[in-house]
């Protein structure tokens, strides 16, 4: 149900390590799911740095503004500019197409990030 290369945090957000040091990072599709229909993205600029939980964007749908935060620490280095007129993607495919921002980790993964099972456990346990 959630991709098993994707950490996740309990808020809903996710971080996808690369091999090169860099991660992308997005909502989950249980977030999306819970928003509705994305109609805007609002994203942080290229070079902007954030530590672990810092808020880095929002996601506003047609019922909600959502808050999202940083699974791990990292540099801003591209944003996914495709959301701006298609923020539709993150309700589409929010790992592929529908991811936020690309980042160069800072260090090590947030060592508090599920992984694939754990997060699933805990989305179940909150739609109970």
């Amino acid at each position: 149900m959630f991709p098993a290369d994707c950490k996740y945090t309990k808020n809903h957000e996710f971080v996808k390590p690369l091999a090169d040091g860099t991660a992308v990072v997005g909502i989950t599709n249980y977030a999306q799911e819970a928003l509705g229909d994305v109609v805007f993205v609002d994203l942080p600029e290229v070079g902007e740095k954030f530590g672990a939980g810092d808020e880095f964007g929002t996601v506003e749908s047609v019922k909600t503004v959502s808050e999202c935060y940083m699974p791990t620490a990292g540099e801003v280095i591209e944003i996914n500019g495709e959301l701006e007129a298609h923020p539709e993607y993150m309700n589409e495919d929010p790992v592929a197409k529908g991811w936020m921002i690309k980042i160069k980790m800072d260090g090590a993964l947030n060592a508090e990030l599920l992984d694939a099972a754990a997060y699933e456990k805990h989305v179940a346990s909150e739609s109970h």
